[in-house]
């Protein structure tokens, strides 16, 4: 029955609020927020609506709710934190679920400068956020070569007993080892590296000009030498890095550009004078969305619906202006708990920066649709190859282990977008004899499939393997999909490496029929199969080396219940390391501080089992 609009409108009062579209699923399809609600859901139901999206949506209207707000700005946020939550269909989608590095400068007596990321749980000072790891190591190197403050581990900190490679280099003045440097003088380098962060670059200038005067006045030549070093350096990095101009706030450039059914975001982070870096996004669900209402949907996921902790700037420039403004500002600043700026379409260095940012985006955008439809004709290439259609899954698996150790499974999901990484899962192989290729593959797809859910069926699986990883897949999904009708079997493809392993060599094998299919490497098919299998061979790769390191690298001790750290520490220590430690009998074992002789029997029994 068809949604009954005028009766629906009759009851819908003239407030602010937040609506939500339903389909005859009761499913949400569409979240908004009004400053007039009848108004807005008025808007809808006109005979001359032009959008094929709003049409569209209309059409898939089984009935709608909303919610009166006090205000707009309570409006704002709460449409917020619905999209977040339900990620309707016909919103615009900010997919920006990774959390951001910062640099962390923590307390403490002699404090450490690291990366850090997520929550801001340890106690200390977090700069940033950088748009990417290597903007965060890249700056720690800089800073390493200026401010000779560590940068290691605390636990590695704790434990030294002589000075390490980065105080005989001149990167470190070695304060976990007495007698090097005062506390003094390392809080001074700590208070530097601050004021670095902070973007205070002249002030520490004047600092150590100072500095370098009093040491020659003293007749300290060395030390004033080492200061006037520091104070070059410093000086090469901020022509280098600072912006020029006006600029000594934290700040946003936001540029955007649209066009065949895609748009893009690009994003310049500026802190403290500073560009830190840039970050280009990709909404989904934009269609032919006017720009303004793609940067309107951007803006209020990014500031307000983020999932990790980000530092909000006090300015945040852009290229539309409007009414809205006013209410975002207000909505970000009691977030963020200081007053936040937007700057709509500025002039002068303002201008620049986001002309910048818009060419950017047009850029990002120009190669984001050159690969999309490098991948739409590869995709389209392979189903005419294999005689199917509408293929919108394929997941690729693949085994990695060394002689048998640390066996592990990947499996990589791909759309007709390309790698969807969200959907990518490794699985650790246990209970089969080490480096059997089969059952590992057994096992995996007989995981992945022994539950079926709609929406998560791929249309083909590939097996990285020859016919004897394929008769695996062909007994496991044979067997999950026997007598269930309701999902559709997925076309199963192996991959079999040629002759020396070459790429371009490889044989397709159809799963049942077992059709060779020998393709050459400019066939747009091969390469769409071949960029899913390397990477799922990276992934899996990735995954069994991680593994095999932290089987290495952990003692067999701290897999006994009951031994801590400190009763690890004592056994080593009172018996001479790991190798005595399973060479000494019950009773020698018990001889150590802290062990009975139950204990004893127990440790002794465990490694001995």
């Amino acid at each position: 029955m068809a949604f009954d609009s005028a009766s629906f409108l009759e009851q819908v009062p003239h407030r602010s609020g937040v609506y939500r579209m339903f389909n005859s699923e009761n499913v949400i399809i569409y979240i908004g927020k009004a400053r007039d609600l009848k108004k807005r859901l008025s808007s809808y139901f006109r005979k001359d609506v032009d959008s094929l999206k709003t049409r569209k949506l209309v059409a898939a209207i089984d009935h709608i709710e909303y919610t009166v707000t006090f205000s707009e700005t309570e409006a704002l946020i709460l449409e917020c934190n619905l999209i977040k939550e339900y990620q309707p269909r016909y919103n615009i989608l900010l997919r920006d679920d990774k959390s951001y590095p910062y640099i962390f400068v923590s307390g403490g007596r002699h404090p450490r400068i690291a990366s850090v990321r997520g929550q801001k749980s340890e106690k200390g000072h977090y700069y940033g956020p950088f748009p990417s790891p290597g903007a965060v190591r890249e700056a720690l190197h800089l800073m390493e070569r200026i401010f000779p403050v560590r940068q290691c581990e605390d636990s590695v900190y704790r434990s030294r007993s002589r000075p390490c490679l980065s105080w005989q280099i001149k990167r470190c003045l070695a304060p976990c080892v007495p007698g090097h440097c005062t506390d003094e003088e390392y809080q001074e380098q700590v208070r530097l590296a601050r004021m670095f962060l902070e973007g205070k670059c002249p002030e520490i200038i004047n600092t150590l000009v100072s500095e370098m005067q009093e040491l020659s006045d003293r007749l300290e030549f060395e030390k004033a030498a080492r200061v006037r070093d520091q104070m070059l350096a410093l000086r090469r990095v901020q022509e280098q890095q600072s912006v020029s101009g006006d600029i000594d706030r934290n700040m946003d450039v936001i540029g955007s550009a649209a066009g065949d059914g895609m748009s893009c975001i690009h994003v310049f982070f500026i802190r403290g004078g500073r560009i830190l870096g840039s970050r280009n996004y990709f909404p989904g669900n934009t269609g032919e969305t006017d720009r303004s209402e793609i940067l309107r949907a951007f803006m209020l996921q990014f500031y307000l619906g983020s999932k990790n902790a980000r530092t909000l700037p006090e300015e945040i420039v852009t290229e539309f202006s409007g009414e809205e403004n006013q209410e975002f500002e207000k909505a970000i600043s009691g977030v963020a708990g200081f007053a936040v700026r937007i700057t709509a379409a500025p002039g002068g260095e303002r201008g620049r920066y986001l002309k910048l940012a818009v060419a950017n985006a047009e850029s990002a955008l120009k190669s984001r649709s050159g690969h999309e439809e490098t991948l739409r004709k590869r995709t389209l290439a392979l189903e005419e190859l294999l005689g199917v259609t509408g293929i919108t899954r394929m997941e690729c698996y693949d085994i990695s282990h060394t002689m048998g150790e640390a066996e592990v499974a990947s499996c990589v999901v791909f759309g007709r977008e390309g790698p969807e990484n969200s959907e990518y899962r490794r699985y650790n192989i246990a209970g089969i004899t080490p480096g059997d290729d089969f059952a590992a593959m057994h096992q995996v797809l007989s995981r992945r499939f022994s539950r079926l859910e709609p929406g998560k069926i791929p249309d083909i699986v590939f097996i990285d393997g020859g016919a004897g990883q394929l008769s695996q897949a062909e007994e496991v999904i044979s067997e999950a999909f026997a007598g269930n009708d309701a999902f559709r079997v997925p076309l199963i493809i192996g991959v079999a490496k040629g002759e020396g392993r070459k790429p371009g060599l490889e044989t397709l094998i159809r799963g049942f029929s077992r059709e060779e299919y020998h393709l050459t490497l400019d066939s747009p098919a091969l390469q769409l199969v071949l960029h899913i299998r390397d990477e799922s061979h990276r992934f899996a790769i990735t995954g069994h080396r991680r593994k095999r390191e932290k089987a290495r690298s952990v003692s067999r001790l701290e897999e006994i219940p009951g031994i801590g750290e400190k009763r690890r520490q004592s056994l080593l220590t009172h018996l001479g390391g790991m190798r005595e430690v399973f060479r000494a009998s019950a009773e020698e074992i018990s001889k150590v501080p802290g062990i009975s002789l139950k204990m004893a029997r127990e440790i002794y029994a465990f490694l001995h089992d």
